[in-house]
């Protein structure tokens, strides 16, 4: 027979996991239905924002076969070498993309990078679906003015599983990812190790399962301090590649300061000669 004293515990045991299950539960949930507001931080333009960018480009508005509108900019330059279709990450419009693959027009690169819909000024249903149609048709749209062999896709962080879908389904130059994920169930199990997050993920960018169909060169940036993306996600990722691969780990690198290393600097001159 129990003492006193040792029901009392064995209740207040009880309670404890109660309230353990159910706050368990209660945050569960939550990651359910806010995850869209965990996985995507975009910031709204209004229609009439007037862009300001160092090198000419042209401001287009794409409108895809389900109605929603594409908002890019396509930076031109003189006598190209060929072309980058940038596939940017999970937070901002393209007032702060436009300048950040400005980089890559310094190249003797014409650069269309893109929002999403729901970023900046585009419009339209969010997907996964709608992530990889979208991307599509914007190569579509450059087919018009480029040789694909003239086309490299640039993928970074969230874009780098939208990145790889495309290559995947078509034979650009050549595949660039920075800080990529082997799919975000990988990327989410890591920060959330005590949920089935597998079971309620509504976007899965299982990247690892397009990369195996990419028939052109990769190349891989990843920093060993990246806190979002774990490193071991991208290692994952290379192991899958029949490609052929390249893989530069950024010693100190985080997951938004790759650009700042001589490494990355250097390995981006060459695969843009």
């Amino acid at each position: 027979m129990l003492s006193i004293a040792q029901k009392k515990i064995k209740n207040k045991i009880k309670i404890v996991a109660l309230v353990l299950l159910g706050i368990y539960i209660m945050i569960g949930t939550s990651l359910y239905y806010l995850q869209e507001k965990l996985m995507f931080f975009p910031t709204i333009l209004e229609d009439n924002y007037t862009y300001n960018f160092n090198y000419p480009f042209e401001e287009l508005f794409l409108k895809t076969d389900d109605s929603a509108v594409i908002n890019a900019i396509h930076f031109k330059n003189e006598n190209p070498k060929g072309i980058i279709l940038y596939l940017h990450g999970n937070a901002g419009d393209l007032s702060r993309w436009g300048k950040i693959t400005e980089y890559f027009v310094a190249f003797q690169y014409d650069v269309l990078v893109i929002d999403y819909r729901t970023y900046g000024k585009s419009k339209g249903i969010l997907s996964e679906e709608a992530f990889y149609n979208d991307a599509q048709y914007c190569y579509n749209y450059i087919l018009n003015n480029y040789k694909e062999n003239q086309i490299t896709i640039y993928g970074r962080s969230l874009g780098t599983g939208i990145a790889t879908y495309l290559a995947s389904k078509n034979k650009p130059k050549q595949l660039i990812l920075e800080t990529p994920y082997y799919s975000i169930n990988d990327v989410a199990k890591d920060r959330f190790p005590i949920f089935p997050v597998s079971k309620f993920l509504k976007y899965k960018f299982p990247t690892y399962s397009y990369i195996t169909n990419v028939s052109c060169p990769i190349a891989i940036f990843h920093g060993t301090e990246d806190s979002v993306v774990p490193l071991s996600s991208a290692k994952k990722l290379y192991k899958e590649a029949n490609a052929n691969i390249s893989f530069y780990i950024i010693e100190g690198g985080s997951h938004n300061n790759l650009v700042e290393y001589k490494e990355y600097q250097l390995q981006i001159e060459k695969l843009l000669q």
